[in-house]
């Protein structure tokens, strides 16, 4: 596979970010809706974990592997969220610019999340890569979204927060580009104990990120769930109408 179409996939999350951004950015933003798209989100993102990544390592991890590079990407999410919250909790008192490096920070780590699995897909196989890069648009679309909306919400400016916005792009072609080119000529097991690894980030993201902050913009109700079963159910048939196309 082409380093430049790692790339162009690359851009793919990048660009849903900025467009569910830009969404936030200059349409109508409420709690209700901010609750109905991480919802959806977090759907998307338990549906590319438990459809593509664990199916695909499955085939050639052994159990206790799989269960260590997932913990250990549990784990990893989890010391990066730490030390994000340290910094936020420093800056409390500090002035809005700082609250807005920290929210910046916490999304950047998100696409770079992203970024990281492409380019462990990617290395496995290009029609992975495609599913992968499609499901992620539609995860970032209500996570760009969310944190335009966040932006919105602690002052900031929109010039700036257009910016900010377009830059997340940087940060999944980074993660993709690296990874890409540390696991190309890997073999097969290290290629897979690297997307358990991105299952293990993802599922924690989906589970305690996403989920609470939607929480906090609005209590759920039925309809949270729906959009929760939407985003899942929308993933599973991209995924498998792009794996018939690509087989055929």
């Amino acid at each position: 596979m082409a380093l430049w179409m790692v790339l162009a996939l690359s851009l793919l999350p990048g660009i849903g970010n900025f467009a569910g951004g830009m969404l936030a950015e200059f349409g109508k933003t409420s709690g209700r809706l901010l609750n109905w798209a991480l919802h959806a989100a977090s759907g998307i993102v338990i549906a590319i974990v438990s459809v593509e990544l664990i199916p695909e390592a499955l085939k050639v991890l052994a159990g206790w592997w799989l269960a260590a590079a997932f913990g250990a990407g549990g784990i990893a999410y989890m010391l990066v969220e730490t030390a994000v919250e340290k910094a936020q909790s420093a800056s409390d008192s500090s002035t809005g610019n700082t609250r807005m490096w920290m929210i910046y920070v916490a999304v950047a780590v998100d696409l770079a999340s992203d970024g990281l699995m492409l380019g462990s897909g990617a290395a496995v196989s290009i029609g992975l890569a495609i599913v992968l890069a499609a499901g992620q648009v539609l995860a970032d679309l209500p996570e760009g979204y969310a944190s335009v909306a966040n932006f919105r919400r602690n002052g900031i400016r929109r010039t700036t927060r257009i910016w900010l916005s377009a830059s997340f792009i940087l940060f999944s072609c980074g993660a993709a580009l690296l990874s890409y080119t540390l696991l190309r000529d890997a073999g097969e097991e290290p290629k897979m104990a690297a997307l358990a690894f991105v299952a293990g980030l993802l599922t924690v993201a989906a589970v305690e990120d996403m989920l609470e902050e939607a929480h906090e913009a609005r209590r759920d109700n039925r309809s949270s769930v729906l959009a929760f079963v939407a985003g899942f159910v929308l993933f599973t048939l991209v995924s498998a109408g792009l794996e018939t196309l690509l087989a055929a």
